[in-house]
């Protein structure tokens, strides 16, 4: 029995010859990757510095968060504020949504893999459903460093399930998760 033969496919561009990723961000979205510094004490890394000029609004609060192996916690979207995400380690896909209607990108998607190998901070306007899975086997840690302190009372935090349908994607969550 012959088996059909299968033509390969060429891989399309994903960055510019200077490794820059060619895909457009949502609008108010930034990614800054982290320059480690290194010698023979260990290593320091920067998260957020306010001279870098990636946001106008202040410093007001932080905290940490970790994500277990295979897990995801979104979809989220915030009202009032707007997030700033530093991942320290592990290995996390990111997932963003800009659901804001009078935005130039709206219903655009963009999805990132980051790691402490390339760590970045990603800021995230209002408005903008997140979600994010730990596609490592160890767990994966992030600061937030929201632009306004959390309301325990009234919290600004909206959430659809991971399957839904306005966000056209689908984290890939391994059987028995």
């Amino acid at each position: 029995m012959d088996m059909p033969v299968q033509t390969p496919t060429r891989d399309q561009q994903t960055v510019t010859p200077d490794g820059a990723s060619i895909n457009t961000l949502i609008e108010g979205v930034v990614i800054r990757y982290a320059i480690p510094q290194v010698d023979e004490r260990g290593e320091l890394c920067e998260m957020y510095n306010p001279s870098w000029g990636l946001s106008d609004l202040p410093l007001v609060y932080v905290y940490q968060s970790t994500i277990r192996p295979g897990r995801v916690k979104g979809w989220v979207v915030h009202h009032e504020q707007d997030d700033r995400l530093f991942f320290s380690s592990g290995v996390v896909r990111i997932g963003l949504f800009d659901a804001r209607e009078d935005s130039p990108t709206c219903k655009r998607l963009n999805v990132f893999t980051i790691s402490e190998r390339n760590r970045a901070l990603v800021i995230i306007p209002r408005g903008v459903f997140h979600g994010i899975q730990n596609v490592g086997t160890s767990d994966a840690a992030f600061v937030n460093m929201p632009t306004r302190p959390y309301d325990h009372h009234n919290p600004d935090k909206y959430r659809l399930p991971l399957k839904n349908d306005l966000i056209p994607f689908a984290f890939e969550v391994a059987p028995g998760w």
